[in-house]
């Protein structure tokens, strides 16, 4: 196993390590969450400039990059389920749509959706990234650094009038709103990749 999957493989395994930090009742603990999560973060943006600039471009690396991208989102979104478990006022109390399906599709089809382009790259499709993913990916990756980012300081400053500050916007509507939004982004990325697939040539599917 090349450098980039093994860096892959170690964010794969820090998912867990995570959400168990994360979720702590330490606020120690809970910021190291931030710590692991960032640190995570770094190998996949490290792995893919290591791997363009060796030239280490594998198809087991084209499969468990992308997995393994998404089982960490997934950890964090699973940590955001669960601390509203303990938190009812997480995201605020505007709740048309349940959180727990919100959080349902977008999980649904980062995962699914990603195995699956995975496994077409490795038949030797290639695709292009679409404006709409590279959105989604965007907003998707801020807002989960922002809730990480802020629920480690408030378990740090506990008590304090700054803690409180970082909880009351926790706790505010429009947290509800981005989360609704990346899921709409989702499900919109998630449409363009089955139209993209598609519309393969006959040559391609041949080819496949």
């Amino acid at each position: 196993m090349n450098f980039p999957n093994t860096l892959s493989l170690i964010r794969i395994l820090l998912a867990p390590v995570f959400l168990y930090l994360f979720l702590s009742d330490s606020p120690v603990q809970v910021f190291l969450s931030f710590i692991v999560y960032t640190v995570a973060a770094l190998t996949d943006w490290y792995d893919g400039w290591y791997a363009r600039k060796y030239g280490f471009k594998t198809r087991w690396g084209q499969f468990i990059d992308p997995l393994a991208d998404k089982i960490l989102t997934t950890s964090a979104f699973i940590g955001f389920y669960l601390l509203k478990q303990k938190d009812p006022l997480l995201f605020g109390k505007t709740e048309f749509i349940p959180i727990v399906i919100l959080i349902g599709i977008i999980i649904f089809r980062d995962i699914v959706l990603t195995i699956a382009r995975s496994v077409q790259e490795l038949r030797g499709r290639e695709f292009t990234t679409s404006m709409i993913s590279k959105t989604k990916t965007f907003v998707q990756m801020t807002f989960i650094f922002l809730i990480i980012g802020l629920v480690s300081l408030a378990a740090l400053a506990d008590g304090t009038a700054f803690a409180e500050s970082i909880i009351s916007y926790l706790h505010s509507d429009i947290n509800y709103y981005i989360l609704l939004l990346i899921t709409l982004l989702t499900a919109g990325s998630g449409f363009a990749y089955i139209f993209e697939s598609s519309t393969v040539s006959p040559r391609e599917k041949q080819a496949n």
